[in-house]
């Protein structure tokens, strides 16, 4: 397996691009379900979980082509031939569950495997499967798979979510656009993935209201057509970028960030000592004076502070002046990163959903493993800002969600490498 070999001590200075949302471009590939005609995503991320959902999508029958270097992905399901999304491809990736809804509103029947991904925590399909039952679906789980059927075709109704669940919020939303009448999606999401697959729906001949808010009403329509649609920018790929000049030093600009996608985050920056100015092209960030200071984090659903920020946040807490308190709230087991932290000499205590780290003045390298996709970039920022060499292992969890992060690194002069595996 490969490798990231990171050198610490090198400040960084420069440009980082920012790609589109690996969350949002998943979520919107599962759109071509919905229509015989042409869906053409631009602004997509080059990232394994892509071709993963490529893959999917191709054995339904879809017909997937990657374009301009797999910055485009041009789409079209005008002769599905399945409706069975096999454990296979589905175990790779969770996201594989969001050909739920599209394949009950379109063909009325789908057999879904129960999806697979990080091992950071159970994120249960019963919220996803009691909302599409609210829409007249009727589901069992049979040998690992999810057998749903809508017999009479799917029909609007007030979906009650019993907690915010991003997914559960996109399969309802999918799904409501096809169906007969009004669906009210309360206690929605309100990530920007959801705003940008609302606009993607909305350019097909959509009808939906609230997108953004707790409440999302949907007007089911017969059929939607065709569409490009911009892939929105990766705000946990900014946040991390963020975080670089901040542990190493420096200042790095990041092209194409947007200061609305990561306000919270953004304000636990400033509260740490930490500069962000917004220019015509994104945002720029450095620290202004030494270490940067403690402050406590707790994880929330959008618009709070992102989970899948809390593993770098803590990274760069580990050399911060003072002590701070991070609550974890959306998964359990997503601490598994501590104790790679830890073996670099990070003061950690972790107890339950809380960990609290008291700052060092530096951390030391060591050979350290990635247990999921956001820890391993964690990783790779404490190495920025230790001593020696850090050694970061299993880093396919990396290619998940991250483009090119050696190079985009490298390139405001990281000392960093990427070594081949056996």
């Amino acid at each position: 397996m490969d490798s990231i070999i990171v050198k610490g001590g090198t400040e960084l200075h420069g440009q980082i691009h920012i790609a589109g949302a690996k969350n949002a471009a998943l979520t919107l590939m599962p759109v071509t379900l919905l229509t015989d005609e042409p869906l053409t995503l631009t602004n997509t991320p080059r990232l394994s979980d892509i071709r993963t959902m490529a893959q999917l999508l191709s054995s339904l029958g879809a017909e997937v082509t990657a374009l301009n270097d797999g910055r485009v992905v041009a789409l079209s399901s005008h002769g599905l031939t399945s409706t069975r999304a096999d454990y296979d491809i589905v175990r790779k990736m969770r996201a594989s569950n969001l050909v739920l809804g599209p394949l009950l509103a379109r063909e009325g029947r789908a057999v879904v495997s129960l999806p697979g991904g990080c091992a950071i925590g159970a994120r249960p399909m019963d919220i996803h499967t009691t909302a599409l039952e609210a829409l007249g679906a009727e589901i069992e789980l049979k040998d690992g798979y999810l057998h749903a059927v809508a017999k009479s075709g799917l029909k609007g109704a007030v979906v009650p979510l019993r907690f915010a669940s991003v997914g559960a919020t996109e399969n309802v939303l999918m799904a409501a656009t096809l169906a007969k009448g009004t669906t009210v999606i309360e206690n929605a999401a309100k990530e920007p993935e959801i705003v940008d697959l609302a606009s993607c729906l909305r350019r097909m001949g959509a009808q939906i209201e609230g997108d953004g808010t707790g409440r999302i009403e949907i007007q089911g329509v017969d059929r939607l057509s065709g569409a490009t649609h911009p892939v929105v920018t990766d705000r946990i790929e900014l946040g991390t970028y963020m975080l670089a000049p901040v542990i190493a030093g420096g200042e790095v600009e990041c092209v194409g960030g947007r200061l609305d996608l990561v306000a919270a985050f953004a304000e636990k920056l400033d509260m740490a000592g930490v500069q962000v100015e917004e220019t015509p092209v994104g945002l720029k960030v450095r620290r202004a004076n030494g270490r940067p200071r403690a402050v406590d984090v707790v994880t929330e659903p959008f618009p709070g502070f992102p989970t899948d920020l809390q593993a770098q946040m803590m990274a760069m807490l580990c050399t911060a002046e003072g002590k701070s308190v991070l609550e974890e709230r959306i998964f359990e087991n997503r601490f598994m990163h501590a104790p790679e932290l830890m073996r670099m000499g990070a003061d950690i205590e972790v107890q339950g959903g809380t960990a609290t780290v008291r700052g060092v003045e530096r951390l030391k390298g060591a050979p350290v493993m990635a247990t999921d996709l956001r820890a391993s970039v964690s990783l790779i920022l404490a190495g920025l800002a230790a001593e020696g060499e850090t050694q970061v292992n299993r880093v396919y969890h990396l290619d998940r969600g991250y483009e090119h992060v050696e190079e985009k690194l490298s390139a405001v002069g990281a000392h960093i490498e990427r070594v081949q595996g056996s």
